[in-house]
């Protein structure tokens, strides 16, 4: 049985619309103003707590919406590469405006997600987490020092700090 024109074009039209939508929620939450030094602290501190609650050492940093360190913190006995790597995915997390582990899923499904290992600024690894004040962006909480889905729980655990 063929189609009319008509419903065709009606089911395209709503199947747009649709689309739209779901971009449009979707779209990335704006900037606020830099996360202040006692909420930074804040957030690490929430952390910590969970780090130490699981017997794991952590490196924590705290960065502005635009990168930059506002705190850090690390434990005794962490490895030291962490220290770099924790700011790396604060930093990821607050420019890119998302958690790293959506480009750590990304480059683990190979294909098209491989790109991500060449963006600058990508840290494809799950430990980064934007905080939120407000529904906006004032930086991000950025955590290594375990295995990668420890460190997400962390970070998850400052973030949520601030909420």
């Amino acid at each position: 049985m063929p189609f009319r024109a008509e419903t065709v074009v009606a089911v395209l039209m709503l199947v747009l619309c649709l689309c739209g939508v779901n971009t449009w929620a979707q779209a990335p939450v704006a900037y606020g103003l830099s996360v202040s030094v006692e909420n930074a602290k804040k957030a690490a501190a929430a952390a910590l707590a969970e780090a130490r609650k699981n017997n794991w050492t952590m490196a924590i940093a705290i960065v502005d919406p635009g990168g930059n360190l506002v705190y850090y913190e690390k434990m005794d006995q962490t490895q030291i590469a962490s220290a770099t790597i924790a700011i790396e995915k604060a930093r990821t997390a607050a420019l890119f405006k998302r958690p790293t582990k959506v480009f750590h899923d990304a480059v683990a499904g190979g294909g098209a997600g491989l790109r991500f290992l060449s963006m600058p600024g990508v840290v494809a690894v799950e430990g980064g987490v934007p905080l939120l004040i407000n529904n906006q962006i004032v930086g991000a909480i950025g955590v290594s020092g375990d295995s990668s889905d420890h460190d997400g729980v962390c970070a998850q655990a400052g973030a949520a700090a601030l909420k």
